[in-house]
């Protein structure tokens, strides 16, 4: 049983209620290992503080647990994938000291997990790869060398759901429509990158039919164009948001619950046949996969929406969203604006804002792709050979990123990240270095 693809795992760092005066126990450490991935969990018999940091020369991930210590029957600690050895001490403040000797540079995020029926008090180490960004994919996903990066495009509402409407009767299914098909129109317009629309006119799906049509395109991203609503017509500016915690441990159980009947893959293993313990787990990591590759693109398109306009909250948000709770999909939903701001609604119903938007998010989706290329991409398979010729562009009046571009059979994401460019604009008199592959005309 192997798993396909790439993870990029969760970015929280949680500290559980500490009981004053009470010694925390290690009583377990109990570790997995597939592909690159490596998780270890400390049984704890209750919550306990801790901090988490690395080392160097040689690799080293330690971590300190406040007022702790290794259960007495803990003789031999488990090692594999990413763990050479684990080592562990006390420290004279009392700290219980746990040292993970690493086999080769790791991404690491750790989390705390309270009570279930099954285990007590834990805290989640997980490791990945360094550079390995993406979730599982399907078992059945042709991995065909040098195919298109698949950005699944969910216009919100539809059809009997107009969704929020603003003073001037402005509905947002129409908003997002159009938005959606102009970000479309961008992605299918890059090299490597391939859109999908969930909805292409004025109809209502599912929203967990969505979610599915994503998952069933194979795509990478799935990205839901909303326009946002509160009874304070003050409220303005784009949001970003990621699936919640609680959301996904929500759909982690509905998933369990229906394992046995399940006939697609999840993290490109069924979950049919496993028993909870490691079900459950297969579907963690699969889910922390998609949750952290999704706070790190929505945190891209986020800082690009701010470029064009106020935003309303500078980092990414989290809620329980039913159209982002794709175990192996990555998904951001965007709030583009506030409806029920009238001058916002005005800025909506601009063909020119909108193309403004179209771009905001292409760039942070392209920023991202681009430094954590998916295996087996087009991207990735270019970003791995060296240019055969560096050729320099001195820029004359009338010039455009995607004029020139398009005159050297480069894709604007390769050059904003060849010349370190955070946006599309060029100067009168700038040079920009052109990287030439082999096929390049």
């Amino acid at each position: 049983m192997s798993f396909i693809g790439r993870l990029t795992l969760i970015a929280l760092l949680c500290s559980a209620p500490f009981v004053a005066g009470a010694a925390t126990t290690v009583e377990n450490v109990r570790l997995w290992s597939e592909d690159g991935r490596t998780r270890v969990v400390l049984d704890l018999n209750r919550p306990a503080e801790h901090n988490i940091f690395t080392l160097r020369g040689p690799d080293r991930l330690v971590v300190d647990l406040k007022d702790s210590r290794l259960a007495d029957s803990l003789k031999k600690l488990p090692a594999g994938g990413a763990i050479r050895a684990i080592r562990t001490g006390v420290r004279s403040n009392g700290q219980l000291r746990v040292v993970l000797d690493l086999n080769e540079t790791v991404r690491s995020r750790s989390f705390t997990a309270g009570p279930n029926d099954s285990f007590g008090d834990r805290l989640v180490i997980d490791l990945q790869q360094q550079g390995n960004l993406k979730t599982v994919k399907r078992a059945s996903e042709a991995h065909v060398a040098g195919r298109d990066i698949v950005i699944a495009i969910d216009p919100g509402h539809g059809g009997h759901d107009p969704g929020a409407v603003g003073r001037a009767k402005t509905r947002e299914k129409n908003v997002a429509l159009k938005i959606a098909k102009l970000l479309a129109e961008r992605v299918n317009a890059q090299r490597g990158m391939k859109a999908i629309l969930v909805r292409s006119g004025d109809y209502y799906v599912d929203h967990r039919e969505r979610m599915e049509i994503a998952r069933r395109s194979n795509a990478d991203l799935f990205i839901s164009i909303h326009a946002d609503a509160v009874d304070d017509r003050r409220a303005r500016g784009a949001s970003v948001y990621v699936l919640s915690l609680k959301g996904a441990s929500d759909e982690a159980g509905k998933r369990l619950a229906e394992r046995e009947n399940a006939s697609d893959l999840v993290g490109g293993v069924s979950l049919a046949g496993k028993d909870e313990m490691l079900a459950s787990v297969l579907l963690d990591l699969s889910q922390n996969a998609a949750l952290s590759a999704s706070l790190d693109v929505g945190s891209e398109v986020i800082a690009q929406l701010a470029q064009i306009g106020k935003v309303h909250r500078r980092k990414v948000q989290q809620a329980g969203f039913l159209v982002l709770k794709s175990p192996d999909v990555p998904s951001i939903l965007v709030e583009t604006a506030y409806i029920s701001n009238p001058d916002e609604e005005k800025k909506l119903n601009s063909r020119n804002h909108q193309n403004k938007l179209a771009n905001a998010i292409l760039a942070g989706v392209q920023k991202y792709f681009y430094e954590n290329p998916p295996p087996n991409t087009m991207i990735a398979l270019n970003q791995r050979k060296a240019p055969i010729k560096q050729v320099r562009h001195v820029i004359s009046r009338g010039d455009t990123l995607s004029e020139i571009a398009e005159r050297y059979n480069v894709s604007m994401s390769a050059l904003k990240v060849e010349n370190r460019l955070s946006n599309n604009r060029v100067r009168v008199g700038q040079t920009l270095k052109i990287p030439i592959y082999a096929g390049s005309r």
